[in-house]
């Protein structure tokens, strides 16, 4: 199983498009599966989990240089979400799954 971990502000938002993302994946066949955490959390989640991507979402994009650099010394891929993958609409979860397909 592959996993994606999203690092939001506050946890509300990004936990509903995990959950959506997770269900769109399983829906396809696919065995990934997303969640997530808030910014405070974030540190701790690169340096010690079995996660294999990093998403950082539009509300905390001034964390991505720091996640990155982090991310970079657990050889583990941070990336942004840019808005148009962040609406918990089909089009906008599908979007972020494909996000996390071409970098996990």
């Amino acid at each position: 199983m592959k996993k994606a971990l999203i690092i939001c502000a506050a946890g509300m938002s990004s936990s509903m498009m995990a959950s959506k993302t997770t269900q769109y994946f399983k829906e396809k066949g696919e065995d990934v599966m997303v969640d997530a955490v808030s910014a405070t959390e974030g540190d701790q989640q690169i340096k010690n989990s079995d996660f294999d991507l990093f998403l950082i979402s539009p509300q905390t994009a001034m964390f991505l240089d720091k996640f990155v650099k982090l991310g970079k010394t657990v050889n583990k891929p941070v990336v942004s979400i840019p808005f148009p993958a962040y609406v918990p609409i089909p089009s906008g979860i599908q979007k972020l799954a494909e996000l996390i397909e071409e970098n996990i």
